[in-house]
């Protein structure tokens, strides 16, 4: 009986602690939302998760958070507040802040990079150069790995582009020939897997010609995980569990092979051999005079390179011939500079890149409308007056290209797809295109990625015309990047009086 009522005892003055903590947090989350009200947004969907429902509502099924974000920054003005249980996020659509935030090096990454660390548990981009949000420590890798990013290095890429490209020509003329329908995103995934593999790590992957390679899937699912961990949720929701595990072997399965590749490397390097002076022995070179030969930090930059080398090249070149297809008169004019500069060689040259002037305003207006990276976040540690509202510290400052990129007061008609805006007349507004982000912590690949970018799809506007098959939505899908939803199911056939 005594102990009965013992127990009875230490239940109740449990169940009051578990009651006493909940109201504290309530006051906690009251207090929070005090310091931000003032700020104009969208009412709260309870008091409690604030916006999360609508948030989580936006990240599933076919919908999007960036068209979500769009639509409260069009209702609501150029700062807007949402919360998500007591974390607070400020939506800004401001050019000036955007220069003032993005272009300084005192402004550090927010807390939601730290997701990138891992998957379910299994590390992924960990500390890498995209996901560290120390400045001194970003710094430092940064400074490494520039030399592996320099026009001379890059220059010498172009024969890796060419000859991986040509490999993408050889497939498009096979499904040419036999007359068959195919996803242009799964090819593009395949030849720019090869292309960063190579030239990056000297790796001959053959993903191009070889259907049971395993890397585009894992990278695949490593993405949906990525996009997946948005959702604290996730791996408590009932179905979830072999997802989960797919995506963790997947992130196993790519650290593996980064391991094996730096073990192989670095042991040519100890043994004096002849080695590619590619990213890869580049990054090893500037880490052993930095004495920073980390073996994780390696990996996390291995992934890092890795997938975004890939996943986001491959995006934006499937988007752009999505756009062409819908727009004959862009794409005959397109084709046009393409045989005035390159005309029937096989080779693209350097020099080529630069005089393909209309094919580099697409590649920008794709990336306008469709940023496959389509953000970047701030943390703001002081109080900052933005566009007239006083913003109180600890706060996370979000700046959305997808959003800028379809406002009618920065783009004219926003949702048309047109090149001349990038044109060398246009008036083009400031701070408000930021597809490889801005400042010092501007994407390290872009120039690679564009060049790439260029080279294939020159070969492919060289050597073909191409039509999208009926049916096929033109959506959106946000797995970590934004990619195609359907794949960009085309038809395809040899241009007349081209090789």
């Amino acid at each position: 009986m005594v102990l009965w009522a013992l127990i009875s005892w230490a239940a109740l003055i449990l169940l009051g602690l578990v009651v006493f903590c909940f109201l504290l947090y309530c006051a906690y989350i009251h207090y929070i939302h005090l310091k931000y009200d003032h700020i104009p947004g969208p009412p709260r969907d309870s008091f409690l998760l604030g916006h999360t429902p609508t948030l989580m509502k936006a990240m599933s099924g076919d919908s999007m958070v960036h068209d979500l974000f769009l639509n409260w920054a069009q209702t609501y003005g150029p700062v807007v507040r949402v919360y998500a249980l007591h974390n607070v996020m400020i939506v800004i659509t401001s050019p000036n802040t955007v220069k003032e935030i993005l272009m300084s090096p005192k402004f550090t990454k927010d807390r939601v990079y730290d997701r990138g660390f891992s998957l379910f548990g299994v590390r992924f981009l960990g500390k890498g150069l995209v996901t560290n949000r120390d400045y001194d420590q970003w710094h430092k890798q940064r400074r490494v790995m520039d030399p592996a990013f320099s026009r001379t290095y890059l220059m010498g890429l172009m024969g890796t582009f060419n000859e991986k490209a040509e490999g993408l020509i050889e497939k498009l003329t096979e499904r040419s020939e036999e007359k068959k329908e195919f996803s242009m995103h799964e090819l593009m995934s395949r030849v720019t897997i090869d292309i960063i593999a190579k030239v990056a790590f000297g790796m001959e992957l053959n993903s191009l010609n070889d259907d049971q390679t395993p890397f585009p899937r894992a990278i695949s699912m490593a993405m949906r995980g990525v996009a997946e961990t948005r959702n604290p949720l996730a791996q408590f929701t009932p179905g979830k569990r072999g997802f989960i595990r797919e995506v963790q072997d997947s992130a196993r399965f790519l650290r593996q092979t980064g391991r094996e590749c730096i073990e192989r490397r670095q042991k040519a390097m100890d043994d004096g051999e002849e080695i590619p002076m590619d990213i890869l022995s580049q990054i090893l070179r500037g880490a052993a005079l930095e004495e920073t030969c980390d073996m994780e930090i390696l990996l996390d930059n291995f992934i890092t390179f890795f997938i975004a080398g890939q996943e986001t090249t491959a995006n934006q070149m499937s988007f752009a011939v999505m756009e062409l297809a819908r727009h004959p008169e862009v794409l005959e004019r397109v084709q046009a500079e393409v045989d005035e500069v390159v005309g029937s060689k096989r080779d693209i040259d350097y020099e080529d890149l630069s005089k393909l002037q209309y094919l580099s305003q697409i590649l920008k207006e794709t990336l306008r409308l469709y940023p496959t990276a389509p953000g970047t976040s701030r943390l703001l540690d002081t109080e900052m007056v933005i566009e007239g509202l006083r913003v109180p510290p600890n706060v996370t400052l979000v700046f959305n290209s997808y959003v800028f990129g379809r406002m009618e007061q920065f783009y004219k008609d926003p949702c048309t797809f047109d090149p001349e805006r990038f044109g060398p007349d246009s008036k083009k507004p400031h701070f408000t295109y930021f597809p490889f982000s801005l400042g010092p912590r501007t994407c390290i690949g872009q120039v690679f990625s564009q060049m790439e970018a260029k080279v294939i799809m020159t070969k492919i506007l060289q050597r073909f015309e191409f039509e999208l098959v009926e049916g096929q939505s033109f959506d959106i899908v946000d797995t970590g990047t934004l990619r195609p939803k359907d794949g960009v199911i085309c038809r395809i056939r040899p241009r007349a009086n081209k090789k």
